[in-house]
Order: C-alpha cells, then structure tokens, then sequence
C-alpha cells in the first residue's frame, strides 16, 4: 500500500497537546507518512508553520482565517498572511471560505474575509484550503471571479451532492474526502457524489480531532479522530468509487503531491 498523506489535519488543536509527537509517530505507523496542519487563525497559522519546521519533510502548513473566525480578519491580518505563506513550508492558503450553517461570524465579513484570501492566493501563487456549508451559491459565484488567477484548490471535507461536487470539478478543484464519508447517518450524498469521482480530482483527509469514522466508533475509546485513523477514510472512499484502496491512496497521494508542490517520499 502506497504511503498516504493526510491533507486536513487540525494538529495545533489543544486536544493533541499532551501525545502531539505520539500522534504523529501513530500515523507514521499506519502508514500516513506525511500530514497537511490547518491553519484556521493567525494563531493556529502560526503553530502549524511551527510544527512543520519541527518535522521537516513531514509536516506541512497551511495559512487562513477559517470562516467561523471571519471577524478577526483585521487591517494587519492580510499581511501577517502574506509573510506566512511565503514560507516554504506553508503549502496553501486557508482554510477559508463561507460556513452559513453556523454563521458565527456574520455572512459580509466571512465574504470580506474569504474574498482577501482569494486575492492572497493569487499573489503568492498558492493553491487554496477551502470550506464550504451552506453557502454553495455565494461560495461558487467568488470562486468563479477569480479562479483563473488562482494556483488550484481543495474543497475540503466536501459533503455536499453529486451536482455540487461537479461545479468544483468544473472549476478544476480537488476534493477533500473525510471521515464523513464513514457517517451512515448524514454521508448519503458524499458517497453518492464519491462513486463519479475522478481519481485524478480526489484528496484524503482526515480533519481530525472532528469527523472520527463512524465505522471506528466502537474501538476508539478516547472519541478523538487523529491521522493514523486515514486508512478507514480510505477503505470506505474506495469501495464508494468502486476502486481497489492501493489504486485510490497512489492516486491521492499523487494528488497531494501535484496541488501542494509536494516533493515526492
């Protein structure tokens, strides 16, 4: 089985403070063998561009305000971005985007915020980590505005329908597939979308410590998702598209290693 790349792990969380190290030797383990930090504030940014000087050639970074953190987009916080994402370690912009299912934050500074972030990505020529619930029409219409000027994109832990998934595709997206895929209850139209996939569109990721598969609920004690747990997002994503899991993780792996500029393992 080809080593994997988890390209959505919220690893600065609070939750991974006291096994931080473990949970990285874990994945290793399991053969998740390099791992994508979010960065979702300037100050998650910031840790995750620290653990990837930590680990070099393992981990990696990304840079964003999430939606839900839209108000703390200031008049200092496009430029703190920008000199983030010039390291070479911080392999995308994000994760940013518009979350109208919470609305914690209101709907003109997510826009106002997800917009900047655009015109970031298009000026330090990296892709984007993107988030979307609820906001599909008004996520689409921004992206279409400058997804030409933009160097690719994920949508991350994409959820959404078969008609969704093709508008993100048409754009020349990747998408992110998580544990929800596992979620007999809500992941009825991700498996759907999952079984027209391309392999050359599809990205694995794990969001951990949110989304743990369901398939793992009855032998994961501590409730917490975490990346050596990638291979169940893995098995459930390839039997929904209908491929042999080794063809699906070479596949993303290539995949990661294409949109983030990844050198080969």
């Amino acid at each position: 089985m080809p080593d994997l790349i988890d390209i959505g792990a919220n690893l600065a969380h609070d939750s991974f403070d006291h096994d931080r190290e473990e949970v990285i030797a874990r994945a290793a383990a399991a053969g998740v063998s390099r791992l994508i930090v979010t960065g979702s504030t300037a100050a998650s940014s910031h840790a995750a561009l620290g653990l990837a000087r930590r680990f070099p050639s393992r981990l990696f970074a990304t840079a964003g305000i999430h939606p839900h953190h839209a108000l703390e987009f200031g008049p200092d916080t496009a430029q703190e971005l920008v000199v983030l994402a010039a390291h070479p370690e911080v392999v995308a912009v994000g994760e940013c985007g518009l979350d109208y299912f919470r609305d914690l934050s209101p709907r003109p500074d997510q826009r106002f915020a997800f917009e900047r972030q655009l015109g970031l990505a298009t000026v330090v020529g990296k892709p984007v980590f993107l988030h979307q619930r609820d906001a599909h029409d008004d996520f689409l219409a921004m992206l279409r505005e400058q997804i030409g000027d933009l160097a690719g994109g994920v949508a991350h832990c994409f959820t959404g329908t078969p008609a969704q998934m093709e508008d993100y595709l048409a754009l020349g997206l990747y998408i992110g597939v998580t544990g929800w895929i596992c979620d007999e209850r809500r992941g009825g139209d991700l498996r759907a979308a999952a079984a027209s996939l391309p392999l050359d569109r599809v990205l694995l990721e794990t969001d951990a410590p949110y989304l743990l598969p369901r398939t793992l609920n009855a032998s994961v004690v501590s409730r917490r998702n975490e990346p050596a747990f990638l291979p169940a997002v893995l098995d459930m994503t390839a039997r929904c598209m209908n491929v042999a899991a080794a063809t699906l993780a070479a596949a993303s792996t290539a995949n990661a290693e294409r949109l983030f500029g990844l050198p080969p393992a």
